[in-house]
């Protein structure tokens, strides 16, 4: 494409000119060469760099991989390296911050955005394809990359120390080209400037789309947490970490319910989320059950009056063994079940996997009354009346 169009003419760039403490520009580079210790060999690296837009104070960091955690908690360690925040940070459009790219309207990564709102910073994504916008961050990862070129290091914390002896007797002694004055003077000036730490740092969370089942909860890492009626069968964000699941409405993101994390299989629902009366969707599922088998739909229903939501489970549990043992198999386990008077899907399931080849009953169709053996004996056993020669 250069040589197609030729060599264009050099375009003037305004120098954007911040106020103390109000903006930082951030971006990512290539770093230097550090041996992984997985591998053994040698990998190159990637390079984090945060600037502050008035005084060129930079603070930069390796790092082997990537992602939307370990592009904020870079922030977060930028942020408590140079003693504050600043209250916008420009940035590219990488995906790790950008969800989708707008230059009115983007989406930000909700984890990234709420560890900004944490330091009290908003996000502020340049338009695509437009570096001059974060010029001062372009060049301080030029600086440095100059500073690791050709230079190996055997570990990550090794070739952080370096980076951290050159930002302090090269980088922030010299004296900048723009400004005409020293980085550590104009930092000095700054940093009363920058917006104080929070006394925490922030929590981190995962964060995800689930569905929202007839039981009218979500599933977590194998727990069930309850939402308000009306939202069977619809879409919401979950966010979730050691403690909390929160669960957001999707549209707007206010917080629907914060339930504590609670064990695999277990449930954790409101009393104000139980329905008052049973939902159509149940209905219809029960009604299956019925169509499936008589016992198979009495045991059903009680699970579900028994348990009421997390009955529904238990419910789809029975109809999926009558898909893998069969629906006349199912139906006599069911069976089995209520005349033991043990509602349970556990129950149902080690019954058919035992798989009994013969179950005696007192009373069966296919069993006759004594009386028919007794006349059939004593005609047997009648001696035979003499027949005349």
């Amino acid at each position: 494409m250069r040589k197609l169009r030729g060599n264009q003419p050099l375009q003037p760039r305004a120098v954007i000119v911040t106020g103390p403490g109000e903006e930082s520009q951030v971006d990512y580079g290539t770093g230097a060469m550090v041996r992984d210790p997985q591998t053994r060999k040698y990998r190159r690296t990637r390079l984090f760099v945060m600037v502050l837009g008035c005084s060129r104070k930079a603070a930069r960091f390796l790092t082997f991989r990537s992602s939307s955690r370990i592009w904020a908690e870079l922030h977060e360690k930028a942020f408590r390296r140079l003693g504050g925040a600043t209250r916008v940070v420009v940035l590219d459009n990488l995906r790790e911050g950008v969800l989708v790219p707008d230059i009115y309207d983007p989406i930000l990564n909700p984890l990234y955005r709420d560890v900004l709102a944490h330091y009290g910073a908003v996000a502020l994504p340049c338009r695509i394809k437009d570096p001059d916008r974060k010029g001062k961050v372009e060049s301080g990862v030029g600086h440095a990359q100059r500073a690791l070129q050709g230079k190996r290091f055997e570990s990550l914390e090794e070739a952080q120390a370096y980076l951290d002896r050159w930002e302090t007797s090269c980088a922030d002694t010299r004296i900048h080209g723009t400004t005409k004055r020293q980085v550590a003077a104009m930092f000095a000036e700054e940093k009363p400037f920058l917006l104080p730490l929070p006394l925490e740092p922030f929590r981190y969370y995962k964060y995800g789309k689930r569905g929202v089942n007839l039981d009218g909860c979500v599933e977590v890492d194998l727990a069930y947490y309850g939402l308000p009626p009306g939202w069977i069968g619809r879409e919401v964000q979950v966010q979730w970490d050691e403690l909390y699941v929160r669960i957001l409405d999707p549209k707007n993101g206010l917080l629907l319910r914060e339930h504590v994390r609670q064990k695999p299989g277990w449930y954790r629902i409101k009393k104000e989320d139980h329905p008052k009366k049973m939902p159509l969707q149940v209905s219809q599922l029960l009604w299956r059950a019925g169509r499936a088998g008589t016992h198979i739909g009495t045991l059903c229903n009680l699970i579900y009056n028994q348990l009421g939501e997390p009955g529904v489970r238990r419910v789809f549990g029975i109809l999926s063994l009558a898909k893998k043992f069969g629906t006349a198999a199912v139906e006599d386990a069911c069976a089995v079940a209520l005349e033991m008077g043990v509602y349970e899907l556990r129950f149902v399931r080690r019954y058919l996997e035992r798989a009994p080849q013969l179950t005696l009953r007192q009373v069966d169709p296919l069993i006759r009354e004594l009386v028919h053996y007794r006349d059939l004996i004593n005609l047997k056993t009648k001696e035979p009346e003499d027949e005349p020669h």
